[in-house]
């Protein structure tokens, strides 16, 4: 599967590489940062696609904070590459392969669903970084394992091979030894827009579920993901 985001497939199937969806991204991960009063000098992002949600945290976050993005798609790092400034730098190079590599907190932002020895990378991330940022998308729920279609669509559009609740995705990091220290879901399909006419006709009984119970709502309709802060 790692083909397809260094052959160019990745690229014709998402020629945006998500870029739309970075703003939102930023400030959920502004907000975990600022509800754990972390005050970081460095953050690191791996898999770090177009570089937008680095250059909206350059951008919203107050202090004296230097970002690096590591890429290893070429197309990817054709665009996060223009934006570059004095305390944002980019490298077309697998972060896991640098020893010297340390920072205040590494995201991993939409990333473990699509490596396929994903334990093996987060136990490799897990010394690069004091703390680490994850979002995890919860694919699996009750409709979209009767329905099948989605889990296939996010396979093959946009290359998850690893399908999530918000129990095996915390469990994942437990089993890896990581210490959670906060978590929430994110609402993906209810905040961002053009998410297709299924996903809008889903849009309020996801409200009334979530209003309910939120762990109701992610089990039995789907549409949101988890944003993990870990040590």
């Amino acid at each position: 599967m790692r083909n397809i985001y260094e052959n160019g497939t990745y690229l014709d199937n998402n020629p945006t590489w998500h870029e739309e969806d970075s703003p939102w991204k930023a400030r959920q991960i502004i907000h975990i940062i600022k509800k754990n009063d972390m005050k970081p000098s460095t953050i690191c992002e791996i898999g770090c696609g177009s570089g937008e949600i680095l250059s909206q945290l350059s951008r919203q976050l107050s202090g004296d904070i230097n970002y690096y993005g590591y890429e290893i798609s070429k197309d990817a790092f054709a665009i996060c590459q223009k934006k570059s400034k004095s305390n944002l730098r980019f490298y077309f190079e697998d972060l896991l392969k640098r020893h010297d590599a340390k920072y205040d907190i590494v995201m991993a932002i939409d990333v473990i669903e699509h490596i396929e020895d994903y334990y093996g990378f987060i136990r490799k991330l897990k010394h690069i970084g004091e703390y680490k940022i994850f979002h995890i998308p919860l694919d699996m729920s009750a409709q979209t394992v009767l329905r099948v279609s989605p889990l296939i669509r996010a396979r093959t559009s946009v290359g998850h091979i690893h399908y999530f609740t918000k129990e095996t995705a915390l469990a994942s990091l437990e089993d890896t030894e990581y210490e959670i220290l906060d978590y929430f879901y994110t609402r993906g399909s209810l905040e961002l827009p053009n998410r297709g006419w299924k996903a809008n006709m889903l849009k309020i009984p996801r409200k009334l579920f979530f209003a309910i119970s939120q762990d109701l709502a992610a089990r039995i309709l789907g549409g949101f993901s988890l944003l993990v802060l870990a040590k």
